[in-house]
Order: structure tokens, then sequence, then C-alpha cells
């Protein structure tokens, strides 16, 4: 599955991408956490960037690329991913479907996160942390509750807004977006990738329908590595041979053989003389 999630600020395209990267095996490609990892790694291109974002530019198209493609070639991606946050302009389009193509990975599909711009202003204007555990919350449609105690377990959480999550910041950047990123959408739909799902409600009913819209797509699961273990082969059970008993020889019967023969040849010699002379003298 390679997919590239479409949607304004705020559409969720991130919390979808990380439901899908862990449901179907691939990792979620988000073309900002790249920059910011390699940035803190201080990699050769996160020196670049760097320099880029220190001078007050925007980072160029060739090291957002360079890093996307570098993260495609671990093995983890071997059977897809999700990328979310590039491209936003025709421009990184295509130059994303000239990269992917040299590596043979193409895009299988494109989803828009469709969401009303009125929507999207409630929720990045409720948009909430807590200064003290950093949890994440809406005031309008995930507020804190009994039930999300802060890191205490007693106090109360301290929510505080970004800075750029006031409603005027919001409008521009969704004005950006619409400029933007919307041609996007045609220059899916006319290359037959584009797909569309309603990104309003809540996380689980809107993972539901993207996975409906993605249901066609082949997916390959990388099944857990488990360790092999060893198995000694039984050897096939050996016929032991009966046990051969000597063989007796048969007793020779009595008479039989040379000792015998002698005693029989002694027996027919005659008395000697002083043997029949006591004899003799017997019979007188």
């Amino acid at each position: 599955m390679r997919i590239v999630l479409l949607g304004a600020p705020g559409s969720g395209k991130g919390t979808q991408a990380q439901r899908l990267a862990s449901k179907y095996g691939v990792p979620q490609v988000s073309s900002g956490d790249l920059l910011r990892d390699a940035v803190a790694r201080s990699t050769a291109l996160g020196l670049k960037a760097k320099a880029a974002m220190e001078a007050g530019e925007l980072v160029s198209d060739d090291i957002v690329l360079a890093l996307i493609r570098e993260r495609l070639k671990r093995a983890d991606a071997r059977d897809g991913f999700v990328l979310d946050g590039f491209p936003r302009n025709i421009a990184q389009a295509e130059t994303l479907r000239a990269m992917l193509a040299q590596i043979d990975q193409p895009v299988d599909a494109v989803v828009l996160m469709d969401i009303d711009p009125a929507v999207l202003i409630r929720r990045l204007t409720g948009r909430r942390s807590c200064s003290r555990c950093g949890r994440l919350f809406n005031i309008y449609t995930s507020p804190p509750t009994a039930a999300t105690p802060c890191i205490d377990g007693r106090q109360a959480h301290e929510l505080v807004q970004r800075p750029d999550d006031n409603e005027e910041t919001i409008r521009n950047r969704l004005e950006v977006y619409a400029a933007q990123t919307r041609p996007l959408i045609e220059h899916y739909r006319a290359g037959k990738l584009l797909r569309s799902v309603d990104a309003e409600g809540e996380i689980e009913e809107v993972s539901r329908r993207l996975q409906q819209v993605l249901g066609d797509i082949p997916t390959v699961r990388v099944p857990k590595r488990v360790a092999s273990r060893r198995v000694a082969r039984r050897r096939a059970p050996t016929r032991r041979k009966p046990a051969t008993r000597p063989v007796k020889s048969a007793k020779k019967k009595p008479g039989s053989g040379a000792a015998a023969r002698r005693r029989a040849v002694r027996g027919a010699r005659p008395a000697s003389k002083h043997r029949s002379r006591r004899r003799s003298s017997a019979r007188r």
C-alpha cells in the first residue's frame, strides 16, 4: 500500500496516517517529521535545511525529496508507505512522481481528507495543550474530563493555546492551502489516482470510511519475526538384530573320540603276569 494523504490543516491527516501505518504494517512518512529529525541529528541534509530556515527561506524541494527517498530505502518501507504533508503543489507532485518511479514505488492512491472549512476553524481554534503534562485537547470536541487527570492525578490541566492557533492565522493558512494545494485535487483526479473521504466526525468513524475507500488496494502485512527454535531431528528407530547365542557343541557320546579308543585298546590287552598269578592262587 503506497498512498498520499491530502488535506487542509486540521483535517486529521496525521492521525489517520498513524492508524493506517499501524494497521497495514507500513511506515508513516511525514515530511515535517523528517526535517525535524534530520536537523536534530545534524545530518548533511539536516544542516542544509537548518541553514535555509535560519536564513528565513523555505527548505528546497530537493532537500525534502532527498529525505523522503532516504526514508523509503529502509526495510520497513519495502511493502509501502503513507506519505503525509507532501506534496503541497503540482511542481512537488511531479518531482515526487519521478523520484518514486526511479525507486519503483509508484503511488497506488491519493486520498483527500475532505472537510468543511468552518469545521476546520472550530477544530484549530479549539486546540489546547496542558503546560504541565503536554497532553493535547480540544475545548469543543475533546475537552479534559475526570477520566483524563493531569500528571499528579489531582490538579486540573493548565490549558494553553499555541500562538498560531488564533482565528486570523488559521484563516490565512487555509487560504494558502486553497491557493496552492487545492489544484492538486484536479491534478490527481486527472491521473485517476484521487479518492475522497468525509473527514468530519469521530476518529474511529473516519478511520472506517478511509479503510473502505482503500479496500481494493492490495496490502501486504509484514509478519512479526518469531525467534526460530532448533528442533532436534528424531532419528527413526533402528531395528536391533536379535542377539545370537553361541551354538553349543553337541555333547559327545561316551566312548567316542581318540581317548576312548585308547582306553578300549588297553582293555583288550592280556592281563599282566602278577595279576594272573593272583587269580590262580585264589582258585587254589
